[in-house]
């Protein structure tokens, strides 16, 4: 289990960044033609925006909180008055909030990647395969909820903290002593976070690099004219 702890959560997770970064960079100067979302809404349009609002704003809203629980010191926490255990608790009605919501689109699209014939026959394997890890991580990260609520002190979050801490600071070893005692439910989600990073440049998931940000500042464009 040492040996097991070692490579998933302390060496894994550099191989995984170098092969996200490396990786987009290399997809980006050679494949710039497959850059793109990949969108199958003109094959079917049946629920889709709903199911695609659904989603993004719910993994959008998680990713997010992922970043403040596990990136951002617990001293900052601190400072704002708030303790472990009550971010805890934050963490959990808040992840369980957009959960829900991204799991109800995550849900229609992927009924709808597997079972419309017209979509299923233009999806690739990666497009289904990636589409149904991230089911499987959402489905997993709704059940650590559940483990949480039977700790509510904050001592597992801090673990989790503490690791990633270390993990950013290039103190692998020591990163791994905090999360080597946390429920195998944390270690799975954990674990299929980190693939998700591995898989990402050879996946449509590279279109999250051009999120549009410049649109909304940007001038109206006039495409014709009034007669």
């Amino acid at each position: 289990m040492a040996f097991l702890d070692m490579f998933f959560f302390g060496i894994y997770p550099y191989i995984a960044t170098g092969i996200f970064f490396l990786g987009s960079l290399l997809r980006y100067d050679r494949e710039q033609y497959s850059w793109k979302t990949g969108s199958s809404q003109m094959l079917s349009n049946k629920n889709f925006r709903v199911a695609n609002i659904l989603f993004h704003v719910g993994i959008i809203a998680i990713l997010l909180g992922h970043f403040a629980g596990l990136v951002l010191p617990w001293e900052i926490w601190h400072a704002l008055g708030i303790s472990l255990a009550t971010k805890q608790v934050i963490a959990m009605g808040v992840g369980g909030f957009f959960g829900v919501l991204c799991f109800i689109g995550l849900t229609m699209l992927v009924k709808r990647r597997l079972f419309d014939p017209r979509i299923r026959a233009n999806s690739s394997k990666m497009d289904t395969g990636i589409l149904l890890l991230i089911y499987l991580q959402l489905i997993v990260g709704m059940f650590t909820i559940v483990i949480s609520s039977g700790h509510m002190d904050g001592a597992v979050m801090y673990n989790l903290m503490s690791w990633s801490r270390y993990l950013l600071t290039f103190r692998p070893v020591e990163a791994v002593e905090f999360i080597s005692t946390v429920h195998p439910v944390y270690k799975f989600h954990v674990t299929l976070g980190i693939t998700l990073f591995v898989l990402f440049p050879f996946s449509r998931l590279v279109h999250i690099w051009s999120v549009p940000v410049q649109y909304v500042r940007r001038s109206y464009q006039v495409v014709r004219s009034k007669a």
